[in-house]
Parts: structure tokens; C-alpha cells; sequence
């Protein structure tokens, strides 16, 4: 739950600790925008603000599922220029993403690692109950296959935000959500599984 400006102020005190930080950030958005409404700081800018407060590791960012309509004709310009791997969505179509996060774990070493996870990165015929939907997103397997991905990274830190359970009545985007943050604890470092 929560809106993904959530994951500002958690990713300030990790990198007080730890120093600038991985991110692995599943999303139908990049979440790197400005202004919105003469605000700067929303659910569409947490990522640029903690570029601008040195709170990430930019080359180790990583970000999946992006997509949807954008106000500019080159959406991703502003992430590629700070270092980010984009995935559009089309490259995650119909296919296992265990090789991308092959590169993914390669890509972020041992250095420590944060987890951001919006649910509008699935498709919403899965999880139909966030603000900002949009259409072609991840299917819960590959969902999946991104987190049990991450495992034997140094994550310091996760979330799911934007699970919003009153736009599905039937309840299966908070049991998706819920489930979601289940698989995270189940990578944490030191965690035993069967």
C-alpha cells in the first residue's frame, strides 16, 4: 500500500547507512518526473529526487515493465542520461525475464540494493486496483521470476506500493501485493528456503 512517494524518504535513511544505493524498481513508470500540480515531491518524482539527493548508485538502477503514455516524446531520456537501464515492456513480453535478471545480479554486484515494487507494473487483468493503470504490463510468473531474481543480492530494503484494494472488488491485487512482499522477505539476505 502507500503511494510510491513512500519510497523517497526510506531510500534518504538506507543511504544515510549505507551509501548510495542499487534499485531494482519494477514499474509501469519511470517515477522520474519533476513538477506535477506545483508540487515536487509525488508519487511520479521519487526517483528524481533521489538522484538529485545522491541517494542512488546510478549505474546500478535498474528499471522493468516501463510503459504507458507520456506527455514527452522521449520518456526515458532523462533516466538514460542519469545512467539507468530502462526495460520497456515490449522487451519483456512472452518470455522468462531469469535471463535479464541474470544481467540484473550482475549488474549490481555485492554492493547493497533496494527493491521497489509498484504493482501498476502488472498488467491490471491482473491488478486491476492501483491509481494508474495501464495496459501490456508484467504477468505475476514474470513478477515472480524479477523478485526470486534478486536472491544473493545485498538487499537492504524492499516495498509494494500503490496497491490501491478499493478499485477490485474481487480482492486479487491486494492478494497479489501481499504475496509480492511475501517473495521479498523470502530473498532478504540470510534467508533460509526450501
Amino acid at each position: 500500500g502507500g503511494d510510491h512517494t513512500i519510497t523517497y524518504p526510506i531510500l534518504q535513511a538506507l543511504a544515510a547507512k549505507h551509501g548510495p544505493l542499487g534499485l531494482v524498481h519494477v514499474d509501469a513508470h519511470t517515477d522520474t518526473g519533476d513538477i506535477a500540480l506545483g508540487e515536487r515531491i509525488y508519487h511520479g518524482s521519487p526517483f528524481r529526487r533521489c538522484v538529485e539527493e545522491g541517494l542512488l548508485d546510478c549505474g546500478r538502477v535498474v528499471q522493468i515493465g516501463i510503459r504507458g503514455s507520456s506527455y514527452d516524446p522521449d520518456p526515458h531520456k532523462y533516466c538514460r542520461e542519469q545512467g539507468f537501464r530502462v526495460v520497456p515492456v515490449e522487451e519483456c513480453w512472452m518470455k522468462s525475464l531469469e535471463p535479464l535478471m541474470r544481467e540484473v545480479r550482475a549488474q549490481m554486484g555485492d554492493k547493497p540494493v533496494y527493491i521497489s515494487f509498484d504493482i501498476d507494473g502488472l498488467d491490471p487483468a491482473y491488478a486491476p486496483g492501483t491509481g494508474t493503470p495501464e495496459i501490456a504490463g508484467l504477468t505475476p510468473a514474470q513478477a515472480l521470476e524479477i523478485i526470486r531474481g534478486c536472491k544473493g543480492l545485498n538487499i537492504v530494503g524492499g516495498d509494494l506500493v500503490e496497491v490501491a484494494p478499493m478499485y477490485d472488488v474481487s480482492g486479487n491485487t491486494a492478494l497479489l501485493g501481499a504475496n509480492l512482499l511475501f517473495e521479498m522477505l523470502c530473498v532478504l539476505p540470510g534467508v533460509k528456503t526450501l
